[in-house]
């Protein structure tokens, strides 16, 4: 990732658009982060969970009493991110923060050069017939039309450039409609190829996630939500009015991030995919209750594992050269034997977890699948049936050195082969984070708004 204007300074400086703040229930936060590792005067809201759960205590106190496997960390995004430690969440004032609430809040909708079109497709991107560049196709004009009438098709060019950020899917989608990616494959579905760029669509990588859940000896649980409508409605009604209450945050007051052994077998076969030492191979998210787990009632403890440096890979193809035709996504989950067995691991340090002395009169056994799960064969066959997504796609328009004969971007960001387009989304990660997704994304796209300025010379 480095190679975005080739300084990791540029991004480090980029991620001070963080503003921490308070949590909802203005709780005491020391020991919980590290202010120093924090920005304070940035655009994007971070704090800690602002509602306690009873198994708070209980998950700090397995850091004592198994310091080995599960060390306290302070601060996970110090630069350290091995250990267990408070969750830290885009949350301001008990309301999702995001993009969406900061880049495009009111204050910058409301910009005169500025416009947001609602319903809108974009079905291709067309090369400009009076392009002077024979090497170099000029593509910078984009075509679009409603998502509902899918005529009349418009099309509009622009001055300077494209900057496509239509997301892991949608950009790989996008470009293949505009006949940018593997001839062949083009061909087979009746596009004209104009640019020869095979790995467009190609290098898909998503963390694979697990829910596990295990029946506790409790009646305070975040269950009691998904089972009683009045509670839910009560929930609601003081989350409206005060942003109070569980509401205010997602479910995990704690995060641990672990690495295999360094023996473990599978490094025998495969190359350790994570990118050192200190980079997790998988993550367990805590939860006081199953939400959405096993059907009926009763009380449970959640544990996500989460394998975090995947070596599986997928694709993302066009189903036919219909622009609003959904593309065929193939994530490739598990595929590769290295998955599968950090993921079997990661199932493991979970039990060892809850076998902390902590948990002895609170957590009852297994539950749903994960009881069945007793050998490896078992638990490897749990693991197929329910694993799934996080939401952390990355790498469909790979980044890749300037002169290099793979990739989709070079380490500008622009297109390889094209001149006038740009990509700017999570797509151009050759890699993903050994993390979650939102803050890098975050930064790559603050350093291409440098490098965009730079190149046109704007204040």
């Amino acid at each position: 990732m480095n190679q975005i204007g080739q300084r990791c300074e540029g991004a480090y400086s980029a991620f001070q658009n963080e503003r921490w703040t308070a949590p909802a229930d203005n709780h005491n936060t020391a020991g919980q982060f590290d202010p120093a590792v924090h920005g304070f005067n940035g655009i994007n809201a971070v704090s800690l969970s602002g509602f306690s759960h009873s198994t708070d205590s209980r998950i700090i106190q397995t850091t004592s009493e198994l310091p080995e496997e599960f060390p306290f960390n302070l601060d996970m995004n110090s630069g350290n991110p091995l250990g267990l430690g408070w969750i830290q969440l885009t949350i301001d004032d008990g309301k999702r923060s995001s993009s969406a609430t900061s880049y495009l809040a009111s204050k910058f909708i409301k910009r005169p050069n500025l416009h947001v079109l609602l319903h809108t497709r974009v079905t291709r991107l067309l090369e400009t017939s009076n392009s002077t560049d024979i090497e170099k196709p000029l593509i910078n004009t984009v075509e679009f039309a409603d998502e509902s009438k899918r005529e009349p098709r418009i099309t509009l060019a622009a001055s300077k450039e494209v900057i496509l950020s239509a997301g892991v899917v949608g950009t790989p989608r996008i470009l293949l409609n505009s006949g940018i990616g593997d001839p062949q494959d083009l061909r087979e579905l009746g596009i004209n190829p104009i640019v020869s760029l095979p790995d467009v669509g190609k290098n898909l990588s998503d963390q694979v996630a697990l829910s596990n859940n295990w029946f506790v000896n409790s009646n305070n649980t975040l269950d009691n939500i998904s089972t009683n409508a009045t509670l839910r409605s009560e929930l609601l009604e003081d989350w409206e009015k005060h942003k109070s209450g569980p509401l205010v945050s997602i479910a995990s007051t704690h995060i641990a991030w672990s690495r295999l052994p360094s023996n473990s077998s599978i490094f025998d076969v495969i190359d350790d995919p994570a990118s050192g030492e200190n980079s997790p191979h998988y993550e367990l998210g805590f939860e006081d209750g199953a939400l959405g787990g096993p059907s009926g009632t009763g009380n449970f403890i959640n544990i996500a594992t989460i394998v975090v440096s995947p070596a599986s890979r997928g694709t993302i193809k066009l189903h036919s050269s219909d622009p609003f035709d959904p593309p065929l996504i193939d994530p490739g989950y598990l595929t590769s034997e290295f998955d599968i067995f950090a993921m079997r691991e990661a199932v493991q340090s979970a039990r060892r977890f809850l076998a902390a002395p902590v948990w002895k009169d609170y957590v009852i056994g297994p539950a749903g699948g994960l009881a069945n799960a007793t050998t490896d064969d078992l638990l490897d066959k749990y693991i197929r049936q329910n694993a799934g997504s996080p939401a952390h796609p990355v790498g469909t328009a790979a980044m890749s050195a300037q002169n290099a004969s793979f990739g989709v971007v070079d380490p500008d960001l622009q297109l390889k082969a094209v001149s006038g387009l740009r990509v700017v989304d999570a797509s151009v990660m050759p890699f993903i984070t050994a993390g979650h997704t939102q803050a890098p994304v975050y930064i790559i796209a603050e350093r291409a708004a440098d490098l965009i300025k730079e190149k046109w010379k704007i204040q």
